[in-house]
């Protein structure tokens, strides 16, 4: 009987502890899942960054959209979308990101949508931490923590280049 208490309480920690890792690297908002923000490190000589999030997942039943960010580590953020145009891939500034009911939407590295961290204040380099805001439309703003880092799949080409 002792042993199975025990099993208990070490199950009880383990699912604690699961849920704090899980947590650590996002942050929920209203209906939002905001899931591991994280920036590349900035290349050498360049004024701008990029930061991404692996998804933002919508629980709710109402679609929501992101409209703004900002950040302490740049002079402004924008929402931008990469898109072919005439067999060219562009990159464009949107007044806002849909996020429809009961689905995620990414912005990663290499994907459809990130934001842009114009004139940066210092470069971004793998280890470090920064704070990002992002506003939706009905979920109002909330506050996440970035991480720098290289990505597992960045070769030369795969780094998001400005």
């Amino acid at each position: 009987m002792r042993n199975l208490s025990l099993f208990k309480l070490l199950f009880a920690l383990a699912l604690l502890f699961s849920s704090l890792v899980a947590q650590a690297h996002g942050s929920s908002k209203g209906d939002l899942l905001i899931e591991h923000p994280y920036a590349t490190p900035s290349l050498a000589g360049s004024p701008h960054g990029a930061a991404y999030l692996r998804g933002v997942r919508n629980k709710g039943q109402q679609a929501d959209r992101l409209i703004r960010a900002s950040s302490p580590v740049a002079e402004r953020v924008e929402l931008h979308r990469m898109e072919m145009d005439s067999g060219v891939m562009r990159m464009r500034e949107v007044s806002a990101i849909e996020l429809p009911a009961g689905s995620t939407t990414s912005l990663r590295h290499g994907g459809e949508y990130h934001l842009m961290l114009m004139n940066l204040k210092r470069p971004l380099k793998d280890g470090d931490r920064f704070d990002l805001s992002l506003t939706f439309e009905r979920a109002g703003t909330q506050s996440v923590k970035v991480w720098v880092q290289t990505p597992k799949d960045a070769s030369g080409d795969a780094q998001h280049k400005h």
